[in-house]
């Protein structure tokens, strides 16, 4: 798909999305999934590939076949959810998800520290964010600069509506440095952390199979002395639910690079388990092992 092409698909489902009466929007949305289901465009296939690793199962077998209907399905319910965020009241938006021991995050910060929430492309995570916002933790958070340009930058305007600060990936030194004073004045950062997109990312087993995810959530954590809150989020009917898991406590010895790592693994282990329980609603379209693997 072009640049100007998503630009304008982009917005039209901008426009568009938040005026439609919402069993109107389900069907537009549902019709897209199942055309994107009947075609295997917008990257299924490569999402029945990661679904069979999750499972443990063979891509074309009735296990995969069944999770990658739903996932596409679940997938555009997100981006529905996404593009109507505009014209949700706050109202709506509390009831709309449910929190599982959020009073983890409100600890750290009373005791003075700040929280890395690091959560997998699971769910809605920006419906997640405007909740967590609107329950008195504002937040900071790093995306992918899209092109074009304008593009981009409406997804951050549209987020920054919601609460959210979102700050450049491709700016290493500026977000690195920004998230650091984020987190030693006590505030959170979010991090969606199940994919690594660069060359210099942690090893680990996750769905069993290795691949690497990103250092930054650990890292940080010990930079700052934040708290490392592995985060889940699936779908239950109506609502979306987020469940904060036990903060991960990073190793009193070793190198900092060995601790770093002991930490991810701890990470993607508890994304392993979450993954493995929603694997519908897991939206990643995009290659995660270094080659496709089924036996987990």
């Amino acid at each position: 798909m072009g640049e100007d092409l998503a630009s304008r698909l982009y917005g039209l489902a901008w426009r568009v999305t938040p005026r439609l009466p919402g069993p109107v929007a389900e069907l537009v949305f549902d019709s897209v999934a199942a055309v994107m289901r009947w075609s295997g465009v917008g990257g299924v296939r490569q999402l029945r590939v990661n679904l069979a690793q999750v499972l443990g199962q063979a891509a074309d077998s009735p296990a995969v076949t069944a999770a990658a209907a739903r996932g596409v399905h679940s997938y555009l319910r997100y981006w529905r959810e996404f593009f109507g965020l505009a014209g949700w009241s706050r109202d709506r938006i509390r009831d709309a998800v449910v929190f599982e021991s959020l009073d983890r995050v409100a600890a750290a910060r009373d005791a003075g520290r700040g929280v890395v929430l690091a959560l997998p492309h699971s769910g809605n995570w920006d419906l997640a964010g405007a909740a967590l916002v609107l329950s008195g933790h504002r937040f900071t958070t790093v995306a992918q600069r899209l092109r074009p340009e304008r593009l981009y930058q409406r997804f951050v305007s549209h987020r920054a509506a919601l609460g959210i600060e979102v700050l450049p990936a491709d700016e290493t030194r500026r977000t690195v440095t920004t998230l650091t004073r984020r987190l030693r004045a006590g505030e959170v950062v979010c991090l969606v952390a199940d994919r690594d997109t660069s060359a210099a990312g942690i090893g680990v087993r996750f769905c069993g199979a290795p691949t690497t995810f990103p250092a930054g959530p650990a890292q940080l954590a010990l930079r700052t002395g934040a708290a490392l809150l592995p985060a889940s989020l699936w779908y239950d009917g109506p609502r979306l639910r987020i469940r904060i898991h036990p903060e991960i406590v990073p190793g009193r010895d070793g190198a900092t690079r060995a601790r770093v790592e002991a930490m991810t693994q701890e990470l993607a282990d508890v994304f392993t388990g979450a993954v493995r329980r929603h694997p519908h609603d897991w939206h990643v379209l995009q290659p995660v092992w270094p080659a496709p693997a089924h036996q987990g």
